[in-house]
């Protein structure tokens, strides 16, 4: 830490102490004080301010990216390509076409949603239905904000991927969310492709 210069009333009173104290070593000559320095001011001559142009949050960073490391199963079924005719799927996604069947899954736990999604899809292609409906719910939302984030409605993430794999697979043609009048978030249109 730096010294700080004593100040000129602060030199008086240290001579002051020092005239009045009895040295310790009177035959070691004594330090000169030194003189202080005299103050002077530079005048610089002012400027006027002048404020540069600036826009509201120009010097801000970007938020950052969010964590989603999966995307959700709507965003995956939305980014998916179309496999079936492309005028049938748009008639379908704004729900001109009528599903042929329907299977409602609602209240029912995985051990036997499972094996009667299996029976109704291979059913409904081995009956030469083209579109049927597959009704999940939407799902609760739980109260546990845990550090890994759980889906809201394990069904409505299940069933595509119970579609997109072995037997169901060979069935299905394209798997899409269901129009509003359908049941929107809550069910899923699935495409089957014919027999051979």
């Amino acid at each position: 830490m730096a010294r700080r210069k004593l100040r000129k009333d602060e030199l008086d009173l240290w001579r002051k102490v020092t005239d009045q104290a009895e040295r310790l070593h009177p035959t070691r000559p004594q330090p000169p004080l030194p003189a202080p320095k005299p103050r002077t001011k530079a005048v610089i001559p002012r400027e006027p301010m002048t404020i540069e142009q600036f826009d509201l949050g120009q010097a801000a960073k970007p938020a950052p990216a969010r964590h989603n490391l999966k995307p959700s199963m709507a965003e995956q079924l939305r980014t998916s390509s179309v496999q079936m005719d492309r005028k049938a799927f748009t008639r379908m996604k704004r729900g001109k076409l009528k599903p042929e069947a329907r299977l409602d899954l609602h209240g029912m736990r995985q051990d036997r949603a499972h094996p009667a999604l299996v029976q109704f899809i291979l059913s409904s292609q081995a009956g030469g239905r083209r579109l049927v409906l597959v009704i999940t719910g939407k799902g609760k939302r739980s109260a546990d904000h845990g550090p890994i984030p759980t889906p809201r409605g394990v069904l409505k993430h299940q069933v595509p991927q119970w579609l997109s794999m072995s037997p169901l697979s060979q069935a299905v043609l394209q798997i899409s969310a269901a129009h509003v009048s359908h049941g929107g978030e809550g069910a899923y249109y699935v495409y089957l492709r014919r027999t051979r």
